[in-house]
C-alpha cells in the first residue's frame, strides 16, 4: 500500500467537517494535491499573463509554462513528436474534434464506424452524429455477461467497410480493462484507424502510444489530479496535418485577408483563442505529481484495494457486482436487492461516504444488464482499506433502513 503521507498531500481530507471522509467517486473526478492547488494560486497571484505573441517577460514565461506541460504530456504517453499533443477542454471535446474533422472528412456513405457496448455517451453520440451526416453506419461490438468485450463480436464486425474504430480503454461503468493493443492491431489489419478513450486509464497505468500504435488517444486533466477544463488529444502527426480545422479564431491562423485565410500547422491549428492557461499549467503540475509517485506504485496500490473491496463487498447480503471481468481497474459497480441506488447514495452520504449512483453516462451498459442504475465505488491512490470498511459499514446501514 502507498504511504499515508500521500493522503496528507490532499488538503480536502484535512477539512474539519470532512474528517473521516471516504471519497470513492474517483472515476468521475479526482481530488487535487496541494502542489496543484498552490501552482494555480501562484500563477494567478504572481505570474499571470496571456500566452503567445507577447514580447513582455510575463507573457513569454506563461507561454513557456504551457509549452512545458505539452512536453510533459508528450513524455507521459511517449508520443513521437511534440506537435502531436493538442490541448483541448477534455476527453469529450477530443472525441468530437476527431469525429467532426478527420472522420467526417474521410468517411464515405456505406462505410462503418465500430464502437463497443460499454462506451461512455461521449464515445457514442459523436459517432451517431457523423453517421447521420455522412450516411455511414454505426456498428456496436457486444459485451459478455461478465462485462468483457466480446472479441468474437468485435472481430466479426471488422471488415472492408470499417473506416474507424473508437474504443474505451477502461470502462467507467464496469471497470473492465479492454485488450486495446489487440483491438488496435485487428482494426489496422482491416484498414481502419483507431481512437482510444483513455480518460479512465491514463492516471492508473503506463500508456505508450507508440507501442500501442493507436492513431488517436485522449484524456482529461481532472481525472488525473489536475484542474478541470483541460485535456489532451494525441494524434499521429500525419493525420493531424491532413485534418480540417475544428474551430476557428485567433492564434491558429497563419494569414488572414478578406479574400481568405491560411492556418498554422498542428498543434496551433487546433488551439484557437486564449487557452485555459492556468489549467494547462496546473495539468503540468499533475504530471509532475504522478511522475513522482510512480504509476507502477499507483497501480499496485489500487489493485490491492480492488481485491480487498471485492472480497468485502461480496459478503454484503443482496449485493451483486456488475462487471466481473478478469482484467479490471479499481472500479466496482453494484446493486443491492430491493434498494434503489439513489437511496443508497443518500444514506451513504450521511455516513460520510461519497459514491456515484446512476447510469454513469453509460445507459446502454445499464440496458445490457437490465438495470436502471448502479452504485459505483471507485478508488484512487489516496484511498485506504479504512475507506472500504467505511463503505461496507454504510451499506449495512442502508440495509437496516431500507429493508
Amino acid at each position: 500500500m502507498l504511504d499515508r503521507s500521500i493522503r496528507d498531500q490532499f488538503p480536502i481530507f484535512s477539512v474539519p467537517e470532512l474528517k473521516n471522509f471516504a471519497y470513492l467517486d474517483n472515476t468521475a473526478t479526482t481530488q487535487k494535491p496541494l502542489r496543484v492547488v498552490e501552482r494555480l494560486r501562484q500563477f494567478y497571484a504572481h505570474e499571470y499573463a496571456t500566452v503567445h505573441r507577447g514580447v513582455y517577460r510575463l507573457s513569454q514565461e506563461s507561454t513557456e509554462y504551457c509549452e512545458e506541460t505539452r512536453r510533459l504530456a508528450k513524455q507521459f504517453i511517449n508520443a513521437k513528436k511534440l506537435e502531436e499533443i493538442i490541448f483541448v477542454k477534455g476527453t469529450t471535446e477530443a472525441i468530437n474534434l476527431v469525429a467532426k474533422t478527420y472522420v467526417k472528412s474521410t468517411i464515405k456513405k456505406g462505410q462503418s464506424i465500430l464502437i463497443t457496448e460499454m462506451e461512455h455517451h461521449a464515445n457514442i453520440v459523436p459517432w451517431q452524429q457523423v453517421c447521420e451526416e455522412t450516411g455511414a453506419v454505426l456498428k456496436v461490438a457486444a459485451i459478455t455477461d461478465a462485462g468483457e468485450l466480446d472479441l468474437d463480436s468485435f472481430k466479426s464486425q471488422l471488415d472492408a467497410s470499417t473506416a474507424f474504430v473508437s474504443l474505451v480503454h477502461i470502462s467507467n461503468a464496469l471497470g473492465t480493462v479492454n485488450p486495446i493493443k489487440q483491438c488496435i492491431d485487428l482494426a489496422h489489419k482491416a484498414g481502419a484507424n483507431v481512437l482510444i478513450d483513455g480518460a479512465q486509464s491514463v492516471a492508473h497505468e503506463r500508456i505508450d502510444v507508440q507501442a500501442l500504435d493507436c492513431d488517436f488517444f485522449c484524456f482529461s486533466s481532472h481525472k488525473m489530479y489536475g484542474p478541470t477544463g483541460v485535456g489532451i488529444l494525441y494524434g499521429k502527426y500525419a493525420l493531424l496535418d491532413q485534418m480540417p480545422v475544428y474551430e476557428t479564431g485567433g492564434d491558429m491562423v497563419e494569414t488572414v485577408t478578406f479574400s481568405g485565410t491560411t492556418f498554422q500547422k498542428p498543434p496551433a491549428k487546433f488551439e484557437p483563442g486564449t487557452p485555459a492557461i492556468a489549467e494547462i499549467i496546473g495539468l503540468g503540475e499533475a504530471f509532475g505529481f504522478l511522475n513522482e509517485v510512480g504509476l507502477d506504485n499507483i497501480k499496485a496500490h489500487e489493485d490491492e484495494l480492488l481485491a480487498y473491496a471485492t472480497e468485502k463487498l461480496s459478503a454484503v447480503p443482496g449485493l451483486r457486482i456488475i462487471g466481473t471481468s478478469k482484467h479490471k481497474s479499481a472500479i466496482i459497480s453494484f446493486v443491492l436487492d430491493g434498494v434503489h441506488p439513489h437511496d443508497a447514495g443518500t444514506i451513504l452520504d450521511e455516513a460520510n461516504v461519497a459514491v456515484r449512483v446512476g447510469h454513469h453516462c453509460a445507459q446502454p451498459v445499464m440496458r445490457r444488464f437490465n438495470i436502471p442504475a448502479t452504485i459505483r465505488a471507485s478508488f484512487s491512490l489516496y484511498n485506504t482499506q479504512k475507506d472500504v470498511d467505511q463503505l461496507v459499514a454504510g451499506l449495512y446501514k442502508v440495509l437496516e433502513i431500507m429493508q
